[in-house]
Order: structure tokens, then C-alpha cells, then sequence
């Protein structure tokens, strides 16, 4: 792989980070905890230490319980956060141990910062690194590479962020 065809996952996470910045600068600190529709995962301060906890379950419940941008940005941060260890040869963080800052400017300085972590460890991959099967998240499939999971962090985003920009242009809407 020649370094154009890196420069090319790279142009496409930029690109999705721009469609995710327009959105990010919107967002009020009410957008994150909105819930649009009756069943809804979010997140909720434990009674005992007051950190948010995500809805969660083992296995997807049917129906599918509509994520709120609270959720979704933590999710975000699971994922990528795990991702990163990865990339990073660290020991990938348990979902529990992701700690979500919450609502508002402190939920969007959280999502900056893993974008600037993961572009710095982007920077870092040499070509064997590209190469290198990946550990995640298809669990050493020689198949994969560090390649595919930068891929597969772009689509992600990419999902999760029309999944943020609907639920914020529906919760203005229904404002009026």
C-alpha cells in the first residue's frame, strides 16, 4: 500500500468529521438527553456516584430501543476508545470503563479528543502497521488489517453521525 492510498482513508475521516462538526457546533446541552420516541436508550446518573451509565444490553433487544445523542456519544467513545488501544498496542478498555463527561461542551471536548488522538495515531502508522492484521474488531482475522479497521472506524463515524444530526435537526424541528 503507497502512502496515496493511505491519504485516502484519511481525506474520507476528515470529511466525515466536517459533516460531524457542523453538527457538533449546534448541538445544546438539551439535545443529548432528548428522548424522541417512548423506548429510548440513554444515559442515566447511578444513584450512588452520580456518573452517567449507558442503557445497555447483551444482546439487542427487539425492537431496537432508539438511541438518544447522549448515547450515541458514548457509543462513539467505546468504540473508538477501543479502537485506539488497539492502534495504540494498549490493552483495549472494558465498555464499563468508558466514561462519559456529559451533556453539552463537555460531551462535544470529549469527541474532539479522540478525533485528535486518532488522527495523531493515524500519523504514527508506519507501513507494516497498515498492514498488520487487525485485533479489532474482527478478533485477529488474518483477513483484516489495520488497514480495514481504519476503514471501519470511518464507516462508524459516518453512521453515528447521521444518527446525531437527524436526532438534532428533529429535536429543533419538533421546537418549532
Amino acid at each position: 500500500m503507497d502512502t496515496a492510498r493511505h491519504e485516502l482513508p484519511r481525506w474520507q475521516f476528515d470529511l466525515t468529521w466536517s459533516l460531524f462538526e457542523y453538527h457538533l457546533e449546534r448541538l445544546e446541552p438539551e439535545d443529548f438527553l432528548w428522548e424522541p420516541a417512548p423506548l429510548c436508550w440513554t444515559l442515566r446518573r447511578d444513584g450512588e456516584d452520580g456518573a452517567w451509565v449507558p442503557d445497555f444490553a447483551e444482546t439487542e433487544p427487539d425492537p431496537v430501543p432508539v438511541p438518544t445523542v447522549a448515547w450515541l456519544s458514548w457509543h462513539i467513545g467505546w468504540w473508538w476508545g477501543v479502537a485506539l488501544d488497539h492502534a495504540r498496542g494498549r490493552t483495549p478498555r472494558e465498555r464499563a470503563e468508558v466514561v462519559w463527561p456529559g451533556p453539552g461542551e463537555a460531551g462535544v471536548e470529549w469527541l474532539r479528543g479522540l478525533r485528535a488522538e486518532w488522527t495523531a495515531a493515524l500519523e504514527e502508522l508506519g507501513e507494516e502497521e497498515w498492514q498488520a492484521t487487525a485485533a479489532f474488531p474482527w478478533r485477529n482475522d488474518p483477513e483484516y488489517t489495520v488497514a480495514h479497521m481504519v476503514a471501519w472506524v470511518n464507516a462508524e463515524l459516518m453512521k453515528n453521525v447521521a444518527e446525531i444530526g437527524q436526532l438534532r435537526m428533529l429535536r429543533a424541528a419538533s421546537l418549532g
